[in-house]
């Protein structure tokens, strides 16, 4: 008899260095919220015990990254590190410009600055909230153009971040004079960190260049991407992650890349472009906000470390690894008949708190509800991805425009936390949801002008 295989899929690392989990009562717990005007954002670190706000800067770094910080090249005109970071972001992507900034949105900014946006329009899968703030700030529209599957969180459509390509052919058909490009996320963050597929993303290319506009991937989770690709797309199972990704980024003119995600660093992002007269525009930002065209606002050390972190973070052991850890918690759940964004997604669980809430409206925040719930019952800290991110006051309705769908987002830092972790995150869900009758809607008491999510104050409705 042959022997079975393990199933079950263990962390491709071993800990070299661990950190103290902060722990806290209940009592203080309610203290801290109240403080943070019941906004998990404004709770500090300490408040804290397990993280799920964002996986974007928040993992943690191999061995092989620490030493490369070692040898990270500080001249700040021609930096070694600078030369070493282009040589494997050209192998990888092809791009012809590599331009290193301090972090996504920075990216985001100098490339739609670039391609001036105003009066125009930016068609796209979905714009998460950063991006699309830097286009509406631009004097731009952002439109979504998301599958109707999409929409749906019910739906198990193994490709739910594709982007509608009958609906972009007949925008660049009717609206193409106003069109600046053509944006898609990978994966796609908005809608439950749902995967492009291949396909979709050579028909996007196509529809881009038959129309002359340019086509651009926002790659912060590229390699997970890749991944999805590699395990639910015919024909794609037997080629690695890495030529899967290759050939995603030859499709595009360029990208823009929060590298504290697939990056694998606490900071930094890119900005890569194949046209010349873009990236002269592009650098000549660059100078203005980030610093020089080789360094971009970054230490030579964290250039080093990116370096690393892109020849790692598309190993096929890691990227199983980082899958299923989130499928993980994803079946606790599921099992447990918490209504979820179907199916597992790459980087975090998304919870259909709209599902889980139905008696709260859509603007009383549903979302936020879920969130402070979750911190209330063991100090974990999610976001919300709905109204109060996306909405938008509306005097004629007397309350706010909302989201498409309200959804709490788990996102998982990666190399992190354990299976033990996830199992004790999973009693949490589970203990809070069966409260779920008494969770109380919440109303913004103040709020700025732009990604309102970050810093808005709350209180809860009585």
């Amino acid at each position: 008899m042959q022997p079975q295989a393990p199933r079950t899929i263990i962390e491709p690392f071993r800990i070299k260095s661990v950190e103290p989990l902060p722990l806290t009562t209940a009592a203080q717990r309610r203290q801290f919220l109240q403080r943070a005007s019941f906004n998990p954002f404004l709770l500090r670190s300490r408040e804290i015990t397990i993280d799920l706000l964002t996986d974007s800067g928040t993992g943690a770094m191999s061995a092989a990254q620490w030493a490369a910080m070692m040898t990270g090249d500080e001249t700040y005109a021609g930096s070694e590190s600078f030369y070493q970071l282009e040589r494997v972001v050209r192998e990888l992507t092809g791009m012809r410009h590599v331009i290193p900034t301090h972090q996504g949105r920075a990216s985001e900014h100098i490339l739609f600055a670039a391609l001036d946006l105003r009066g125009k329009i930016v068609l796209a899968n979905s714009h998460f909230d950063t991006t699309r703030a830097n286009v509406e700030y631009l004097g731009a529209e952002a439109r979504d153009l998301v599958i109707e599957e999409g929409r749906n969180p019910r739906s198990e459509h193994p490709f739910k971040g594709n982007i509608d390509l009958a609906r972009l052919e007949a925008a660049l058909e009717s609206e193409g004079a106003r069109t600046a490009c053509v944006l898609l996320t990978v994966t796609n963050n908005t809608g439950g960190g749902q995967p492009v597929s291949l396909e979709n993303l050579r028909g996007a290319s196509q529809l881009a260049r038959k129309h002359g506009k340019p086509f651009f991937l926002d790659a912060a989770r590229f390699a997970e991407n890749a991944w999805f690709i590699h395990e639910r797309e015919p024909g794609q199972s037997s080629r690695a992650p890495r030529e899967i990704a290759q050939e995603m980024f030859r499709l595009a003119d360029g990208f823009t890349m929060s590298a504290k995600k697939d990056g694998l660093v606490n900071i930094g992002g890119l900005l890569c472009l194949n046209s010349d007269e873009l990236a002269d525009k592009a650098r000549s930002l660059l100078i203005l906000t980030e610093g020089f065209p080789t360094y971009g606002g970054l230490a030579g050390r964290d250039l080093a470390a990116l370096a690393v972190g892109l020849e790692e973070v598309t190993d096929p052991d890691y990227l199983r690894y980082r899958v299923a850890s989130v499928r993980y918690l994803y079946d606790i759940l599921d099992r447990a008949g918490i209504p979820l964004m179907r199916p597992s997604g790459g980087h975090a669980v998304y919870i259909d708190a709209g599902n889980l809430y139905p008696h709260l409206k859509p603007w009383e925040l549903p979302g936020v509800s879920l969130c402070n719930e979750l911190y209330l019952e063991g100090g974990v800290r999610g976001v919300e991805i709905g109204t109060l991110m996306f909405g938008h006051p509306d005097p004629a309705l007397g309350h706010d425009r909302c989201a498409a769908l309200e959804l709490v987002r788990l996102a998982f830092p990666r190399r992190t936390y354990t299976q033990s972790h996830v199992d004790w995150l999973g009693e949490i869900v589970l203990s809070a949801a069966a409260r779920r009758d008494a969770a109380p809607g919440y109303r913004i008491t103040r709020q700025g002008a732009v990604l309102r999510a970050f810093t808005a104050e709350l209180q809860p409705l009585v």
